[in-house]
């Protein structure tokens, strides 16, 4: 895994002022650690630091340079601000670590493989947590955890983190019971489908529509049968003269 470098300036901007600097493409930020005298406010090139971030993301180690302090530094990107809507860098805290001392931090967790059950069609994979919370050296970091789901072959299989094979110079925080994966039916949505109609039977239901509007109600003519409801009237044949 290659290194990664970042270099930053000391910050003298601060508060509100710092909006000059984000329109001058510097993002503000802070270092800051367990072994420093106090947190430091520096900037970083925007479009460096964008780079940076997506390489690294938070758990992984950036050798830190800044301007006239001298020396490089091992740092995490502990909290990375972006705009809600633009999605621009706002801000970045950086933490110092020592290569010699644990720390906490929260590891992603990348499903892979494909669950036997999910390709026969029975079930759909569904995610659980999306990270754990470990505890280790800065040496053991890892940029995500690799759970294989091959292994869930039927449907309301599942992983939990008690299943998961993570190395014992990583010590687990987040609850053995919580879930991480899990196989379960796919829900069927029910439509209702309409039977189709007839085109004679669309020419009942407007006739018998016209009859309920007007003529619904009305006595029938002498010598004229009673009309079911929808029933089409037929036209009467007209008769024929007698000849004389």
């Amino acid at each position: 895994m290659e290194d990664i470098f970042l270099t930053a300036k000391p910050r003298a901007l601060t508060g509100k002022q710092v909006s000059q600097l984000r329109r001058a493409a510097w993002i503000p930020g802070v270092l800051y650690g367990k072994h420093l005298d106090q947190t430091t406010s520096i900037q970083i090139e925007e479009k460096i630091l964008k780079q940076v971030i997506a390489v690294a993301g938070r758990n992984r180690l950036i050798k830190l340079t800044v301007e006239q302090d001298g020396g490089e530094r091992l740092v995490l990107a502990r909290e990375v601000q972006r705009n809600p809507i633009s999605g621009r860098l706002l801000h970045v805290d950086l933490q110092e670590v020592s290569m010699t001392e644990k720390i906490t931090i929260q590891i992603p967790i990348t499903l892979v493989g494909t669950s036997p059950a999910v390709t026969r069609g029975d079930g759909v994979m569904i995610h659980g947590i999306t990270g754990l919370t470990v505890r280790l050296l800065p040496s053991d970091l890892i940029p995500h955890f690799n759970v294989d789901v091959s292994g869930l072959a039927e449907l309301f299989s599942s992983l939990l983190v008690s299943d998961l094979k993570i190395s014992d110079q990583i010590e687990i925080l987040t609850a053995r019971t919580e879930m991480v994966a899990k196989v379960v039916p796919v829900k069927e949505e029910v439509i209702a489908v309409e039977a189709p109609v007839a085109v004679a039977e669309v020419e009942v239901i407007k006739k018998g529509k016209i009859e309920e509007e007007g003529v619904e109600g009305e006595a029938p003519a002498p010598g004229e049968a009673a009309k079911k409801p929808g029933e089409i009237a037929k036209k009467p044949e007209a008769k024929k003269e007698e000849k004389k």
